[in-house]
């Protein structure tokens, strides 16, 4: 086989968990593409087809590891090779290597810019050119107006239930000048949206410039023209400083969001897991935040059914839900990961006790969720527009976004209109209603510009 022949094979790629991994899986994306191969999103077109797997927990790992089978069905049919890359292989290289050797490729994290050569070698192929490593490319697999732009990655933290540290590493920083260069080229092709992500974006440069430094980065980026918005995900709760809110308050470009995976408010049970945070800390910094000179939505992530959790623990996580109301919130149950501190642990609960607390509280924050939507009813809020999801009798059904809502995270704003709306634009919406939990509205043209 020739290098021309080779590159009129098509490549699709499959990226699973957490938007840390998107932002890995549009990088691999850049350079295959930027090799001169074909990428598309259908399987059935596909002769090469990468899978960027998570295993954060044992229902992910079981995500990906479904995902692989799926595809392996496939080679009896159009696809010729498959690769696996992302936090599978990292964390269980040996293990996947024997179990699935359909697999044509594992790839282990560091190696990813070395997918290209991966695929020549795969098809005993020489290359022409070498790889362009340049990390300031992308190809975008997120909507064009909205990207993530990921800061760090690994973790210092050590939480026991959690194995991040062992297989993505310790903390580390991207540079700040790398960073204003990608979001830069990010915005010239059209993104108004930046999503900064990393296991913890408020530890952002102590590692680099031994001290924090996400509010000087949110400064220079928010110095880039066309930029809009700039959202925060993932803020450790005891590195939410002062500095930092009165960032988020008083630049127009950040969104007045921020997540903050709490985990759990019982003291206690922060302890065995850990976290620095205790109850009265965790409630001291709500109430400073909805305090603000300016609302700021709070989203956040709980976990139930952790070793030694007991009823007293879970009741105090119920109340504290009730007490603060945070507007979006998810949940999950305890995955108990070989390696981990809290695998060893004393008193583990009962898997039906977990699967009873986490419906349970599923529906208290849904309770809560409308009754926070209710409240929107008669406001307007600046919306960016997603696109068009439904077109009837000239009648043009859209989806859009608040500053208070993240991607494919959070509830979205609805309009029926006659009118033509741009995706990737602005406008101001009022609330007519509620649909279950989300909101409906109408184009207020009067204040859009």
């Amino acid at each position: 086989m020739t290098n021309e022949e080779l590159l009129q094979k098509k490549v699709a790629m499959i990226s699973l968990g957490c938007d840390k991994n998107t932002v890995d899986a549009e990088r691999m994306l850049y350079l295959i593409s930027n090799a001169g191969f074909t990428t598309t999103q259908s399987l059935n077109e596909a002769s090469i087809v990468i899978i960027n797997t998570c295993a954060f927990i044992l229902d992910a790992r079981k995500e990906s590891i479904d995902k692989i089978f799926e595809i392996v069905n496939l080679k009896q049919q159009n696809v010729e090779k498959i690769i696996v890359t992302g936090c599978l292989p990292q964390k269980s290289y040996d293990e996947v290597c024997a179990s699935i050797p359909e697999v044509d490729a594992f790839v282990r994290l560091k190696n990813n810019n070395k997918i290209v050569d991966i695929i020549y070698d795969l098809y005993d192929v020489k290359r022409n050119e070498k790889v362009n490593k340049n990390k300031a490319f992308r190809v975008q697999s997120t909507p064009k107006h909205t990207a993530f732009l990921k800061i760090a990655d690994g973790c210092n933290k050590f939480c026991s239930y959690c194995t991040i540290p062992f297989f993505r590493g310790r903390y580390t920083s991207i540079p700040m000048e790398e960073l204003v260069l990608e979001a830069k080229q990010l915005i010239s092709n059209g993104v108004k949206e930046l999503i900064l992500v990393a296991q913890d974006v408020s530890s952002y440069g102590i590692d680099l410039y031994k001290e924090y430094k996400l509010v000087e980065l949110l400064q220079k980026l928010s110095k880039i023209k066309d930029l809009k918005w700039i959202r925060l995900h993932y803020c450790y709760p005891n590195l939410i400083t002062d500095e930092l809110l009165n960032e988020i308050v008083n630049n127009d470009k950040i969104c007045k969001y921020i997540d903050i995976p709490l985990q759990h408010i019982s003291t206690n049970v922060l302890k065995n897991m850990n976290r620095k945070d205790t109850k009265e800390s965790i409630e001291e910094l709500i109430s400073k935040i909805r305090n603000l000179p300016k609302y700021v939505a709070i989203r956040s992530t709980f976990m139930v059914g952790f070793p030694k959790e007991t009823r007293k623990d879970f009741k105090e996580l119920l109340d504290f839900l009730t007490k603060y109301k945070l507007d979006n919130v998810g949940f999950f149950k305890f995955s108990k990961e070989e390696g981990t501190r809290a695998y060893y642990m004393k008193g583990q609960v009962f898997d039906f006790i977990k699967k009873r607390r986490l419906k349970k509280v599923e529906q208290l924050q849904y309770e809560i969720l409308l009754e926070n939507q209710t409240k929107l009813v008669g406001k307007t809020l600046k919306c960016l527009c997603e696109g068009l999801i439904e077109n009837k009798e000239n009648r043009n059904i859209y989806r859009l976004r608040s500053e208070y809502s993240s991607l494919d995270v959070d509830t979205y704003v609805y309009i029926e209109t006659d009118k033509v709306l741009k995706s990737g634009e602005f406008y101001n919406v009022k609330i007519i209603t509620t649909q279950n939990q989300d909101l409906i509205g109408e184009i207020d043209y009067e204040h859009t510009k």
